[in-house]
């Protein structure tokens, strides 16, 4: 199915611009990998929210309403954060790269509805989550200086790893 393939574009495009800022000569600094995990949480809220607006699927629902609650927590627990570190969250070439791909993806959902749109909805989320749980786990943890920002991507990457796992089953579930 077309729809499937593009979702799995998107997710390697994802991954492959973070992967390309961790490998890049200077490394990944607090206040980018900040921001990338702020958008990567903002860019899940607004899938989520489209979701809302566009399913009648009471399970694709109550999974949206979960993302775009527990993402919406994390990213303000980012928020105050950075405040109390005072640092400011720098944009970079993964945060912009992410952006565009959600846009993209966002845009090729809208032309879908029904069961068509749920299945999509549900498929990119599970690329979606698989690709920003390898980043978590595979370049920002591992590449962050502050103990508090650590901790709190850890933690982040728990909650995810869960959000993944309800995903795959939501997809399971919708077949």
């Amino acid at each position: 199915m077309i729809h499937a393939r593009s979702i799995l574009a998107g997710a390697a495009l994802c991954a492959l611009a973070i992967g390309a800022q961790a490998q890049s000569p200077s490394p990944l600094t607090d206040p980018q990998i900040a921001h990338i995990a702020y958008t990567a949480g903002q860019i899940d809220i607004e899938a989520a929210n489209q979701a809302l607006q566009k399913s009648k699927d009471k399970d694709v629902r109550a999974f949206a309403e979960e993302m775009a609650r527990d993402h919406a927590a994390v990213n303000n627990q980012a928020l105050a954060l950075v405040k109390k570190l005072n640092v400011k969250p720098e944009d970079n070439a993964t945060s912009q790269s992410l952006v565009q791909g959600a846009d993209k993806k966002r845009g090729e959902l809208a032309k879908l509805s029904g069961s068509a749109f749920d299945k999509a909805y549900a498929e990119n989320e599970v690329a979606y989550h698989k690709t920003v749980n390898g980043a978590l786990a595979g370049s920002l943890i591992p590449s962050a200086k502050n103990t508090e920002l650590k901790g709190l991507l850890e933690t982040g990457l728990k909650l995810f790893t869960e959000h993944e796992k309800h995903a795959e089953h939501l997809v399971g579930e919708l077949k």
